[in-house]
């Protein structure tokens, strides 16, 4: 006689506190400890590519003072406005370039703003070029 044939044909005990856990919780109980939870994000941010913020050269400088204040005389008529502007990137040093284009609201002088009528606000230290658009 083997050592479980007295219980081998006995039913499967049922408690009538704890239902029966599905297969998929089960199973979720032998699953791996995931011990270092977050460093994958970590390794993509790691790798993740900024650009270098551009260095303006005294000429490329002086022409985007002089579209900056050929837009303020303008203001009155809204002027539409195209360019390229840097923004930094919250998390590393970089940032990327991104082109813009909208009607300008105000140019903010005390706070450096350039404030477009769509709402979008870009710090005059962040423009690297700007023009009027052809009417």
């Amino acid at each position: 006689m083997g050592r479980y044939d007295d219980i081998i044909g006995l039913e499967h005990p049922t408690s009538a506190r704890h239902p029966r856990m599905s297969a998929i919780d089960r199973a979720a109980q032998f699953s791996p400890f995931a011990a270092l939870t977050g460093y994958e994000d970590i390794i993509c941010e790691t790798g993740r590519q900024t650009d270098e913020r551009p260095e303006l050269d005294g000429e490329q400088m002086q022409r985007l003072n002089e579209a900056v204040g050929r837009i303020r005389e303008a203001l009155s008529s809204r002027p539409e406005v195209c360019g390229v502007r840097f923004i930094p990137d919250p998390f590393k040093d970089g940032g990327r370039m991104e082109p813009f284009r909208g009607r300008v609201r105000n140019i903010d002088t005390a706070a450096s703003l350039l404030v477009l009528t769509n709402g979008t606000s870009i710090p005059l230290c962040d423009l690297l070029e700007i023009r009027e658009t052809e009417r």
